[in-house]
């Protein structure tokens, strides 16, 4: 849609709004909230979109957290401890812990948990990252104990996902999901795909709240709908993707814009398997062709920063310490001409249609920016979940992507960049160098040690191309005055809805 034509739709859309075509608000101590794209599971194991993780968190519970500032904070688990050379971790539980059927929480589930995402069958989406444990002991009903078969720092820091939330012994076994019978502060009422999932307070959470009697989240696919429902009040919160929407709230009187800098990322994933891409001139050459920072700014408005591999500050490389960063089409073409490609060749790149909303911009933009090198890039657009099939499947040659970031970097890749990554397969590419970086990363405990560990598995997987890294956004989300206590996270995370007020 052109930019140029988005503020008559959006009045449009708005004038729709205040004809009472809308949905009516809820009048009870019901938070209302919205956003664009629908969970696509709840097995909180198996999903990897993160319109599921935004749901999903709040009806389960890791055993640890992230806090706004990336701390790790207790969660089923209250207090934890290394052995002194961490090939061994022990947590201790809350005890009074309940499922959402009345079942008590304990160390069986937590066992049964782990002991399903590390079974391959289960397809889990972290599995990887706790492959390192070789047995897990329960010596009573509060205490767990992962055995490691090496030092694993990272584990710790790797619990605090959804992907690795504690369900019961039964749901482990039987993989019935239908109920999402959790442990966390919201307790799923109802789910109707596509239109809207209602949640109601957990009465028995350990902990402080929830304030608000319930949570009902309205599927809206356009965003310019929902910021034309918050202008009208006829939502309290949402959840916005688009800068071209988001950043229209800003100097509002009337709606809050909550802005963080994101540890997701934005990139595009190439298919090494597939040829001419296995070629590494080839994926150098389409590196060297892209200006990533007319991606951003003609996708996200200049909204974020370009970035390397990892979107941590604590391991950050400065970007002319890349392999072609800054863009070079001459070199780009010289690089096609070593591997016989002088003529160009054609390839098709996926794109989803809801995660993120930007996708199809930059999908278009790396499009034009490679047909200065020959390249011709077939875009398939394509709805959430078939997007989400064909990633997992390895089913491109190429694919606009959002992936989620992590404070840790061997948390946050060793699932595609290690020999045994459980979705080594989606970045269909690895070699000794990367593999042995990421094994030491792994263990090494000194921080300046570590990142020069990171840094050099950074320098030599830009170097190596599989991947194209474009930049980091904004998580954004908007609330009414009414609304109090919620906590933007760098994550995206809803987690602190335990905390929100609605005082209509």
């Amino acid at each position: 849609m052109s930019k140029r034509l988005f503020p008559v739709l959006l009045l449009l859309v708005t004038l729709i709004a205040l004809s009472g075509m809308g949905p009516t608000l809820a009048q009870d101590n019901v938070l209302v909230m919205a956003r664009s794209a629908d969970t696509t599971g709840l097995d909180p194991h198996t999903q990897t979109a993160f319109a599921s993780h935004r749901l999903l968190e709040l009806i389960y519970e890791p055993l640890v957290e992230l806090d706004a500032e990336l701390n790790i904070i207790p969660a089923l688990a209250k207090s934890w401890a290394f052995n002194d050379d961490a090939t061994s971790l022990t947590l201790n539980l809350r005890d009074g812990v309940s499922f959402h059927d009345g079942s008590a929480m304990d160390s069986a589930d937590v066992r049964a948990s782990f002991e399903r995402i590390l079974d391959e069958e289960t397809g889990a989406a972290a599995r990887s990252r706790y492959t390192g444990i070789s047995s897990i002991e329960t010596p009573d009903a509060l205490t767990v104990t992962f055995v490691l078969s090496e030092p694993n720092v990272p584990l710790l820091g790797a619990l605090a996902s959804i992907n690795a939330a504690v369900i019961s012994e039964e749901a482990a076994a039987s993989g019935d999901f239908s109920g999402a019978n959790g442990t966390g502060a919201f307790v799923l009422d109802e789910w109707t795909p596509e239109e809207v999932t209602n949640l109601s307070a957990n009465a028995s959470w350990w902990g402080e709240g929830p304030n608000v009697d319930g949570v009902e989240i309205r599927i809206i696919p356009d965003e310019a709908s929902i910021l034309a429902a918050l202008r009208v009040g006829e939502i309290d919160f949402a959840l916005l993707n688009d800068p071209l929407i988001a950043t229209l709230l800003v100097g509002d009187e009337n709606v809050q814009l909550n802005r963080v800098p994101a540890m997701a990322y934005h990139v595009l994933q190439l298919n090494a398997s597939r040829e001419p891409l296995d070629q590494l001139a080839v994926r150098q050459a389409l590196s060297c062709a892209i200006d990533r920072q007319q991606i951003l700014d003609t996708a996200s408005l200049g909204e974020g920063s370009v970035t390397g591999p990892l979107t941590s500050a604590a391991y950050f490389v400065p970007l002319d310490e890349y392999f072609c960063y800054e863009r070079d089409v001459d070199m780009a073409r010289n690089l096609l001409a070593d591997a016989g490609l002088a003529d160009g060749f054609s390839i098709s790149v996926i794109a989803a249609n809801a995660e993120p909303p930007t996708a199809l911009s930059e999908a278009q933009t790396i499009q034009a920016q490679l047909a200065e090198i020959g390249v011709e890039v077939v875009i398939e657009s394509m709805e959430l979940g078939t997007y989400i099939d064909r990633w997992l499947a390895a089913d491109f040659d190429g694919a606009v992507a959002l992936n989620g970031g992590r404070p840790d970097p061997y948390t946050m890749y060793s699932r595609y960049w290690t020999k045994d990554g459980n979705l080594q397969k989606v970045a269909n590419y690895i070699d000794d160098t990367l593999d042995e970086l990421m094994a030491a990363g792994k263990v090494e405990t000194d921080p300046a040690a570590r990142y020069a560990i990171f840094a050099d598995f950074q320098k030599h997987l830009v170097e190596m191309a599989p991947w194209i890294w474009l930049y980091t956004g904004y998580e954004y989300s908007a609330q009414q005055a009414w609304v109090s206590g919620f906590v933007p996270h760098p994550g995206d995370k809803l987690t602190s809805f335990s905390a929100v007020t609605v005082d209509r």
